[in-house]
């Protein structure tokens, strides 16, 4: 399967500090790779796996599940945690997702940094997916919802139905587990996204058991932020979180 230039993973050696990076549903690592790029600048190791089923065809993602996912960036979370002090997480939408659920199976995560982090849709529509899977193969694009004009994110045209209920699965099972993140977190949040409600947020906000939560609202980026006008704002406070985080961890 030939994988797009855009779609490639991306990793970057430095310090003893690392962090695994997170793209969303039907995206590609080009929504973290700036944001990677910044934080390897600040001396972190970073890695941004490519998840399986994304940057190559919609119909590969139709048969991939959310186990497929998760277990893609757990393997490069325990490949940073055999050769860092510390490992921190970052997630996008459903990159959020799996950053959650990271921190759920591993305790000793640093922090996480969360970027519009999905637990819901606003189309209600997407909750019939389960059924809808076995009549309607995909659905319009969800992807691009950029605020910055000619920024694109390299996800796909259309978005199958089956991957719709896997992710619906996905968010199920980390909801369950929300409690087990104790976790630092920074999560930043944009005014205006047309794929995740706000609800999201709240949620992880409300329902974790950390008790180090900064919250920064994104007055001028939609959806994929990491790639819109706030970028720099997301970028610079996520490095000072580590930095701040980690310091804490490694003297303590």
């Amino acid at each position: 399967m030939t994988i797009a230039e855009h779609a490639r993973p991306f990793h970057a050696d430095g310090g003893p500090v690392g962090v695994v990076l997170c793209h969303g549903f039907t995206g590609t690592p080009a929504s973290m790779v700036e944001w990677a790029r910044h934080l390897a600048a600040a001396g972190f190791t970073v890695a941004v796996p490519r998840l399986p089923g994304h940057g190559t065809t919609w119909q590969e993602l139709s048969v991939t599940s959310w186990q497929d996912w998760y277990d893609c960036v757990d393997a490069e979370y325990q490949a940073l945690a055999q050769r860092c002090s510390v490992v921190f997480v970052a997630g996008i939408s459903m990159g959020g997702s799996l950053a959650l659920r990271l921190a759920e199976q591993h305790p000793q995560t640093a922090g996480l940094m969360l970027v519009n982090p999905a637990l819901g849709a606003v189309d209600p529509l997407a909750r019939l997916a389960p059924v809808l899977k076995y009549v309607v193969r995909r659905v319009d694009s969800i992807g691009n919802d950029i605020h910055k004009p000619g920024v694109d994110e390299g996800g796909y045209d259309v978005t199958p139905t089956a991957a719709v209920a896997e992710l619906l699965a996905l968010w199920a099972d980390v909801r369950s587990c929300l409690d087990l993140v104790t976790c630092p977190i920074i999560v930043f949040r944009s005014t205006v996204d047309h794929v995740v409600p706000a609800s999201s947020t709240e949620i992880v906000v409300r329902q974790v058991s950390s008790d180090d939560i900064t919250e920064i609202m994104l007055p001028n980026s939609y959806h994929v932020a990491t790639m819109d006008y706030d970028a720099d704002t997301i970028f610079a406070a996520s490095t000072a979180f580590v930095e701040r985080v980690s310091a804490d961890r490694i003297q303590a």
